[in-house]
């Protein structure tokens, strides 16, 4: 098992959206702070987003350049931004990673491992996967200075956010040349 410590001044600080040339340079193990704007999706999104895409339907998000942080806010309460906002186990988003990728997303952010498929495709479409700290939603909710749900309203805290996040935590999990942190470790 692998646990961080992060030492905020030490933490490359990157801006939201990303592009090909910064995802090009981060490199495996590398800590981030990540400021500017994400959506969030979680399994049921990802089915969706997926089947538009194979059926050549219009999607409600523009996918060119975007980081998706896989996780399901708990509602605000009154005062809050969001909710609690912790990480999903990204595996779960593995079968519909891919087609997500070669249609434009550039970042994921969750947690845990991901299958050999997913590894493969990042390196093909230049891509980044970040992790961030599990069980620490509450904290991570401190990151993020505004939510506001876009797509797929039916689907509660499943529904796609678009967030401003400043100095999100994470680290480089699968970087853009397919080194990945838990070498040895794919399922």
């Amino acid at each position: 098992m692998i646990f961080w410590r992060f030492e905020i001044k030490n933490m490359k600080e990157i801006d939201l959206p990303l592009n090909k040339e910064i995802v090009k340079e981060l490199k495996v193990g590398e800590e981030v702070l990540l400021s500017g704007w994400l959506y969030t999706a979680r399994d049921k999104a990802h089915q969706r987003l997926a089947n538009s895409l194979k059926n050549k339907e219009e999607l409600p998000i523009n996918l060119k350049d975007i980081t998706i942080y896989y996780t399901g806010p708990t509602p605000s309460k009154p005062g809050e931004t969001i909710g609690s906002a912790g990480p999903t186990t990204s595996s779960r988003m593995d079968v519909f990673t891919p087609i997500l990728l070669q249609n434009g997303v550039i970042g994921t952010i969750g947690k845990g491992k991901r299958s050999k498929e997913v590894i493969s495709a990042i390196k093909e479409y230049g891509c980044i996967y970040f992790v961030t700290i599990g069980g620490a939603g509450a904290w991570l909710s401190q990151k993020i200075r505004q939510a506001e749900v876009i797509a797929y309203h039916d689907l509660g805290t499943e529904a796609i956010f678009h967030l401003q996040v400043k100095d999100f935590p994470a680290i480089v999990a699968i970087d853009s040349h397919g080194n990945y942190i838990y070498t040895g470790h794919c399922h």
